[in-house]
């Protein structure tokens, strides 16, 4: 994802909230597909982030989302985003609720 000007803090930095959203839309596709055939919703109950390097306008930035541990109700996922040099700019770590869909 390259994040645009809509995205910046007035000191021209990517604010926190955009990767944020970020993670979590990864993270949420991972505990989603984990589960494989099950059909389920997720809901994040908690998230923590690390904000390790500033993000500007333009930067290419991947997300990696890892389930670490996972049951029927509850899934636990780490996340990296890094830009497209390759450094990390974020670390993740969540916790998912699963429920069944009908």
């Amino acid at each position: 994802m390259t994040p645009d000007e809509r995205m910046q803090n007035p000191a021209g930095v990517i604010q926190g909230g955009f990767l944020s959203a970020f993670a979590d839309s990864a993270m949420g596709a991972a505990a989603v597909t984990y589960v494989q055939d099950r059909k389920v919703v997720v809901a994040n109950a908690e998230m923590k982030i690390s904000f390790l390097a500033g993000v500007k306008a333009g930067d290419k930035l991947t997300c990696v989302a890892e389930v670490i541990s996972a049951g029927s109700r509850v899934a636990f996922l780490e996340a990296t985003i890094t830009n497209d040099s390759e450094r990390i700019v974020s670390r993740v770590s969540s916790t998912y609720l699963y429920r069944d869909r009908n």
